[in-house]
C-alpha cells in the first residue's frame, strides 16, 4: 500500500518529539500489570540524594538515578515527572552532540539503562532530521493526557481486535501527540490523538470520534493491520507516515516498551518540546494559558 497518499501528517513533526528518541510486538496477556515496577539494573543512590541538575555528579550516574526513579515511582508524581524529563532532554542533547560524548555516557551505564538511552538517542536523531526550527509557536492546546493505566487497556484492546502490537500503537501515539498531550490540527489537516486525516479516519474509525483516544487508537490498529501489521510492521508504519526515519523512530520506541515495562512509564511522562528559532521550548500542560519555557538554545 505504499503507493497511496500518507494517511496523516505528524503534528509532532514540528515539535521536538524528537527531543528524545526511544522498537515492538507482544501478547497483551503476557504484558506486565499496571502496578508492575521494574527497578533499573544499575545500582543508584536514593532518588533524593543527588539533584539531577548537579553537574558535579557524572551524567551517567544522574541518568541511572532518573531511570530508577521512573521505574520505581508512581506515575504522575513530581519526582517521576522530573526524572523522565531529565532522561528525555538528556537523550535529545546527546543526539544533537558528538557521538564520542554519547558513547562515553552510554559506556558508563548498566546494560538495561544503556539499551534505553541508546535507543532514545537513535530515535531522536531520526526525528530531528525531519524538522526545522519554526518561527512561531504552534496553535495547539497542551492537555493532561489519560493516565498510563487508562491508556494501556485501549492499546491492548486494539491489539486483540486488529493484531497490531500494542507497543507500536503506544509508540505512534507518543510520536504523534505525546500520548494525547497535543490537541491541534496539522498543516495537512490531521486531527486527534493519533493524527488522522478526517477522510482516513472515516475509512478506519467505524463511525467513532476522531478526538476520542479509544476510537483513534482502534482506528490506528485497523489501519496498520490493513497495511501489513503485525507481519510487516515497517511497511505498516510507512503507510502511516511515508518516512523511513519515522518508521525507525517509532520502531525504536516500541521495542523498548517490549523490552521493559519501565519504558512505557518513561515515555508516558515525556513532555512536548518544540523546536523554535529562539531555542527549544517546553510547552507545558495548560499551554497556551501557561507560558512555554525555553530549555535550550
Amino acid at each position: 500500500m505504499r503507493t497511496r497518499l500518507a494517511a496523516l501528517t505528524t503534528v509532532t513533526a514540528l515539535a521536538l518529539v524528537a527531543g528524545c528518541g526511544g522498537d515492538p510486538s507482544s501478547d497483551p496477556a503476557g504484558s506486565p500489570s499496571a502496578s508492575t515496577r521494574v527497578p533499573s539494573s544499575t545500582p543508584v543512590p536514593s532518588p533524593t540524594t543527588v539533584p539531577l541538575d548537579d553537574a558535579s555528579v557524572p551524567l551517567a550516574d544522574r541518568l541511572a538515578q532518573a531511570m530508577a526513579t521512573v521505574a520505581a515511582g508512581e506515575p504522575g508524581a513530581g519526582d517521576v515527572r522530573e526524572a523522565a524529563l531529565f532522561e528525555q532532554t538528556t537523550a535529545r542533547d546527546l543526539a544533537r552532540g558528538s557521538k564520542a560524548k554519547a558513547d562515553d555516557v552510554l559506556g558508563a551505564l548498566g546494560r538495561a539503562d544503556r539499551a534505553q538511552l541508546e535507543s532514545d538517542i537513535a530515535a531522536a536523531r531520526e526525528l530531528m532530521v525531519m524538522t526545522d526550527p519554526q518561527p512561531e509557536l504552534p496553535d495547539w492546546k497542551i492537555l493532561t493526557p489519560p493516565t498510563p493505566d487508562e491508556l494501556r487497556p485501549l492499546y491492548r484492546k486494539a491489539q486483540q481486535e486488529t493484531g497490531t502490537p500494542w507497543e507500536y500503537l503506544a509508540a505512534v501515539h507518543l510520536v504523534e501527540t505525546r500520548m494525547g498531550r497535543i490537541r491541534g490540527t496539522s498543516t495537512a489537516g490531521a486531527q486527534g490523538p493519533m493524527q488522522f486525516l478526517p477522510s482516513t479516519f472515516a475509512q478506519y474509525g467505524a463511525g467513532g470520534d476522531i478526538n476520542d483516544p479509544a476510537d483513534a487508537i482502534m482506528a490506528a490498529g485497523r489501519m496498520l493491520a490493513n497495511n501489513g501489521a503485525p507481519g510487516d510492521m515497517a511497511g505498516a508504519l510507512w503507510s502511516y507516515n511515508h518516512s523511513d526515519r519515522y518508521v525507525a523512530a517509532v520502531s525504536a520506541y516500541a521495542e523498548q516498551m517490549k523490552r521493559s515495562p519501565a519504558a512505557y512509564d518513561l515515555y508516558w511522562h515525556w513532555q512536548v518540546l518544540y523546536r523554535h528559532q529562539d531555542g527549544t521550548m517546553l510547552l507545558p500542560e495548560g499551554y497556551p494559558q501557561k507560558k512555554p519555557a525555553r530549555i535550550a538554545d
